[in-house]
């Protein structure tokens, strides 16, 4: 960058600054080549350190030449400038994190090569003894000399299109793409990724504009534990799929099975709503708040076209659905086969059997980090209770008193339905 002044004298001072590979060259300065030189290698041992180099350079002018840009040659070197920009402390394991979570991080940026090479060694992007070549300059990129640009894990001396060229190469690849940045030149990039994150504190307003997310903290820790939250989520949502869906195809199974079975009505649809009530009810909307997998950060990605349904979740739903229902029937038909109050029975081992399911969901099993599903548990627990010992309930939903005794089958039913969710409580 070039700027004129004009002295009090009424003369013209011309200052330069600039990368410098682009100011020491004979054609911009007239300083002996010695000089260049010994500035070269001191631009380049400051650049290994991880510094920032500018060179700088001026020279007096009588007028303002014509055209404006031959002010940029014949200029004096005044000196080099080390800007110091060290990555933070905790870089090193964030970036460490992502490699665990299967994000894969890149480097790409306008400094040079041997200062991102340093700097990616630092934040443990290289090890220490990786060459040089393992840097891919920007001009290599303009030349066409690298052809597939998701290789490359460090890149320097980008442009603003090159940048963009690296996130289209990866979403090409099949990729979900995430771009950092907070200066004008990576603008492009930001608006053509999945996601753009923009430093909100130190960004230019283009990058703020251009982003899908900014940080207010400026701490790329803040994406990674926005990925985390977002796992958890997405494995809560998958969670109450498996437990909704297989109660719900548990109940079908119920009432279409049980007449083959002998039991001309297995239950009334104030039964079916009230199971529906207390277990997608109460102890759905506490499925929401779990907390996230232990192993929730180290495992990949999923596909991005993969249904929410996929990855062994339907056949799951099938698996809880069939054991519910068969736990039921079977409550039931003991029920029968013993005189004993078989509807109620059976009532209350399918509600019991959805509750142990939901149990035998969790994760961590015996976590505090959220009560409220336990709580919810036992509340539901207590609500099935007073379905048959509260005289205005029973009317309600045609259910009789049960014995100790009667109450057997139910608690197998909520066992089974708690063994088989705990079979495979991993990547629900």
């Amino acid at each position: 960058m070039s700027t004129v002044h004009r002295g009090p004298d009424g003369g013209l001072l011309a200052c330069l600054k600039g990368a410098p590979e682009s100011v020491l060259d004979p054609a911009v300065l007239a300083d002996a080549p010695e000089l260049l030189e010994r500035a070269r290698r001191a631009a380049a041992a400051l650049a290994a350190e991880g510094y920032r180099v500018l060179a700088v350079a001026e020279q007096h002018l009588d007028r303002l030449p014509e055209p404006p840009e031959e002010a940029e040659h014949g200029l004096r070197l005044l000196g080099l400038t080390a800007l110091a920009d060290p990555p933070k402390p905790s870089a090193a394991a964030t970036l460490a994190t992502c490699r665990r979570a299967g994000i894969l991080p890149v480097l790409v940026t306008g400094d040079h090569p041997a200062t991102a090479r340093a700097l990616a060694v630092r934040v443990g992007l290289l090890e220490p003894g990786a060459g040089p070549e393992v840097v891919v300059n920007g001009q290599a990129i303009a030349s066409g000399a690298v052809t597939d640009l998701t290789r490359a894990r460090i890149f320097a001396r980008t442009d603003p299109r090159q940048k963009l060229d690296i996130v289209q190469a990866w979403r090409a690849r099949g990729a979900v793409t995430a771009m950092t940045g907070d200066g004008v030149n990576d603008g492009p990039a930001l608006r053509q990724a999945d996601i753009g994150v923009a430093m909100g504190r130190r960004g230019t307003e283009v990058a703020r504009q251009a982003a899908d997310l900014v940080l207010a903290d400026d701490e790329l820790a803040t994406v990674v534990g926005a990925v985390e939250e977002g796992r958890r989520v997405y494995d809560n949502i998958r969670r109450f799929l498996v437990f909704g869906l297989s109660g719900g195809a548990a109940e079908i199974l119920v009432m279409l099975a049980g007449p083959l079975f002998g039991l001309a009505l297995p239950l009334r649809a104030g039964q079916i709503l009230w199971i529906n009530l207390l277990t997608h009810g109460l102890t759905g909307v506490a499925m929401g708040a779990e907390p996230v997998s232990p192993g929730a950060m180290t495992r990949p990605p999923r596909p991005p076209h993969q249904h929410i349904l996929g990855s062994g979740v339907w056949q799951r739903v099938l698996l809880l659905g069939l054991v519910v229902a068969a736990a039921s029937l079977g409550a039931g038909l003991w029920a029968h086969e013993g005189q004993r109050p078989w509807q109620t029975v059976l009532f209350l081992a399918l509600l019991t059997a959805q509750l142990g399911t939901v149990l035998g969901l969790r994760e961590r099993l015996l976590t505090r980090a959220n009560l409220f599903l336990p709580l919810a548990v036992l509340a539901s627990a207590a609500l099935a209770a007073a379905a048959f010992y509260l005289p205005f309930l029973r009317d309600v939903l045609d259910t009789v008193p049960l014995s100790w005794s009667d109450l057997t089958a139910p608690a197998f039913a909520g066992l089974a339905g708690f063994v088989v969710a705990r079979l495979r409580k991993q990547g629900i």
